[in-house]
């Protein structure tokens, strides 16, 4: 049963990255260069990432539909999850801000600009759920809202200074974030379709056949353990190699932690615009920004609580500035239930000038 799955993973090229776990780990042991450790620990978290991803859609695929959505959206983003938590743990509070950052802005600009970019090229004007996008958008908008108040009130003359009352406005944010959340799952499950927390299945485009429950499980605990020992060996390194390649931790974890969990995830969004299922393609894209904003960020800031620096929702303005020009352009793009080429060339182009101004940041 377990052979079988495996020689069903390694059909996938994605996975013949595997080996990079116990380079990353003969490096750190032999003390390589801070950013040679670094790197081999993020190719190795990449692939890793892939097999919570597709764990967590086996299991889901012998659940209910119920159960199968409230799994989905909760493990959707596993891999980033357990890295910003070690992240926290390290005190690294600008790296997790950044990645929160780095997470919304990639899925709506390079994922979907990806996946429009190569389903146009492919298909040319391509159509998708006008109505289900449009909704989606809107609770981004208000996610991203919520996220920039505390920045808002906290930066402006006049405004709240106290650093206890800052860390009560985030966690009372956290908290109604999570509401909304929830709510989102009560209503998917209450009308029975796929709501903007429980997407379309992606099981059949990523096996032929589906896993047996044991082996599903054995893959996703195997899964989680390489990203909680890889994650260490990143986290360490980050100082480090800030140091010696005079990058900033901002851009960092702007860039790399949101890719390097989540390229398994992009890499299905281009390949179902690619067989001209733009609806699903879409949402991929959406949906996962919405976790990150009304999931991981609100779960962050409880589990900072655990920790000695405790992480509060206040953003520095650049931040603001992309994350808001990023749900706004995504919106007037999508809004139209149509997708060409041009757009995802836009897109891709926005976030490259994004990650540009993050590298001088």
């Amino acid at each position: 049963m377990i052979r079988q799955t495996v020689k069903d993973l390694f059909k996938n090229p994605l996975y013949y990255l595997l080996p990079f776990f116990v380079i990353a780990i003969l490096l750190d042991y032999f003390g390589a260069p801070p950013p040679v450790i670094l790197g081999a620990a993020a190719i190795a978290i990449i692939p890793a990432a892939g097999l919570i991803g597709e764990g967590t859609e086996a299991i889901a695929a012998h659940s209910g539909p119920r159960l199968s959505g409230l799994l989905n959206a909760t493990f959707g983003n596993a891999a980033e999850l357990i890295i910003t938590i070690t992240a926290l743990r390290a005190g690294l509070l600008e790296l997790v801000k950044a990645s929160i950052t780095g997470s919304i802005i990639g899925n709506l600009l390079i994922v979907l600009g990806l996946s429009m970019l190569a389903g146009g090229l492919k298909h040319g004007i391509q159509r998708f759920d006008k109505e289900k996008v449009t909704s989606d958008t809107i609770l981004l908008v208000l996610a991203v809202t919520a996220l920039a108040i505390p920045s808002l009130f906290t930066q402006t003359a006049g405004g709240i200074d106290s650093i206890r009352e800052i860390e009560t406005l985030s966690i009372g944010v956290a908290a109604l974030m999570m509401v909304i959340y929830v709510l989102g799952l009560f209503y998917g499950f209450r009308i029975e379709k796929t709501g903007p927390f429980e997407r379309d299945s992606v099981e059949g485009i990523i096996h032929e056949k589906r896993w047996p429950m044991g082996a599903a499980i054995v893959i996703l605990l195997f899964s989680t353990v390489l990203i909680v020992i890889l994650s260490e060996i990143l986290v360490v390194q980050v100082e480090p190699t800030v140091a010696s390649l005079g990058i900033s931790e901002f851009f960092l974890g702007v860039i790399l932690v949101p890719l390097v969990g989540n390229v398994a995830e992009h890499l299905v969004a281009v390949t179902v615009a690619m067989k001209n299922r733009m609806t699903l393609s879409v949402e991929i894209s959406v949906s996962s920004s919405l976790q990150i904003a009304l999931f991981v960020t609100p779960v962050l800031v409880f589990i900072s609580l655990l920790f000695s620096n405790h992480m509060t929702l206040v953003f520095v303005p650049f931040e603001l500035i992309a994350l808001i020009a990023t749900v706004w352009i995504a919106a007037l793009v999508a809004g139209d239930g149509k997708s060409n080429w041009l757009e995802g060339a836009v897109l891709i182009c926005l976030y490259l000038i994004i990650a540009l101004a993050f590298f001088f940041l």
